[in-house]
């Protein structure tokens, strides 16, 4: 084969969340000379200049959502037919990968690795039901099983849970390093007094993510701290609602809606805590990248223990007491200074190092390719 293995990454788009952020962050430290990524999306994204500039190539097919379950069967298999030439899927669409991996395996595409990055399925009693539905042509299809967190593989996987993979979603911590510099820049930018408490949240504007929760419990903050506000870098599908509820809590003044932001690490410099009240998560990268900012995170106790470094900064809350939230946002004293050399040792320990994960999953790609005559 003349130039680099290609592997194609099936995702509904490459906008920032916490598989497309672990994708690229594993794109830009490859050796791309020996292996390039391509992606199979149904959407545009944030990331695609990126990817184009880096070499990788875009298909896009219409979603289930917009053409139903046949049609977009039918599209899956003729793009499958048409590039049979890969040899790796990789399909971050947890239990849609169901059909997208039968798909390929139709079209002999000879590895074909399924990932899950959640806990849970969205949407409503018929949406899961339809998932449930699709998902079980996983254990046939899937030659290879990832998962970023023990529970995610086992809420995907089941019984194979054991034979999974667990890859961390990591990161280039000395991107996240706390500056003074920076924090202030980004506070004079967003016209932001130096000395006001600055709660943030990165992530999807979707239920998951617990949203209207956060607003309440930061609505309660105010009536103590007046002059508190709260930043929400993301965009998605239930943003009106958010508006909507900040009108309600007459919040207009405290809350900035920031859209999908591709300066997190910089962003991240600003906050004073990290507040993440969502009802199910796989393994976020976001709180991985907030405590490399040395951030205090006030995170719902549905999330995974994996996601704690070890130094300090995580703080696990029921979501069934909002005064709780309001009393640990409260206590908050940003941590930006908090060891480098002890956070550095704790994400090469605990796998979170995205440098070392590229590698790995390098000589992996490569090792399974070799694998195929």
């Amino acid at each position: 084969m003349e130039g680099p293995l290609r592997v194609l990454h099936v995702v509904v788009n490459m906008n920032r969340g916490g598989a497309e952020t672990l994708i690229m962050n594993l794109y830009r430290n490859m050796d791309r000379s020996k292996v390039q990524f391509d992606f199979l999306t149904c959407k545009e994204g944030v990331f695609d200049s990126e990817i184009i500039e880096m070499g990788g190539q875009i298909h896009r097919i219409p979603y289930v959502t917009e053409v139903g379950h046949t049609a977009y069967v039918k599209q899956l298999n003729q793009f499958f037919r048409e590039n049979s030439r890969y040899i790796i899927v990789h399909s971050h669409m947890d239990k849609m990968s169901g059909l997208v991996l039968h798909a390929a395996e139709q079209a002999n595409i000879s590895i074909r690795i399924a990932h899950s990055h959640n806990t849970q399925s969205e949407g409503g009693v018929a949406s899961k039901a339809y998932k449930w539905y699709v998902g079980t042509n996983i254990k046939s299809s899937a030659t290879h099983l990832f998962a970023c967190s023990k529970a995610a593989a086992q809420w995907l996987f089941k019984k194979q849970s054991n034979e999974t993979f667990i890859l961390k979603n990591g990161i280039e911590y000395d991107k996240f390093k706390f500056s003074s510099n920076v924090r202030n820049q980004i506070r004079e930018e967003l016209n932001l007094d130096k000395d006001s408490l600055i709660i943030g949240h990165v992530g999807r504007f979707n239920h998951q993510k617990n949203h209207l929760f956060l607003l309440e419990v930061f609505a309660q903050l105010t009536k103590t701290i007046p002059n508190a506000k709260l930043l929400l870098a993301g965009g998605g599908i239930l943003q009106s609602n958010i508006e909507e509820k900040i009108k309600e809590l007459h919040l207009e003044e405290k809350v900035k809606l920031l859209g999908i932001r591709e300066d997190i690490h910089l962003l991240l410099q600003a906050f004073d805590a990290f507040v993440f009240p969502s009802f199910h998560e796989g393994l976020p990268v976001t709180l991985i990248e907030a405590q490399g900012a040395g951030l205090p995170c006030i995170i719902s106790d549905v999330i995974t223990k994996e996601v704690d470094m070890g130094i300090g900064l995580i703080q696990y809350l029921s979501l069934n007491d909002k005064n709780e939230w309001v009393k640990a946002m409260l206590k908050v004293t940003s941590s930006g200074s908090s060891s480098r050399k002890v956070l550095e040792e704790r994400l090469n320990q605990k796998g979170y190092n995205i440098r070392k994960t590229a590698e790995f999953i390098q000589r992996s790609y490569i090792e399974m390719g070799g694998t195929v005559s």
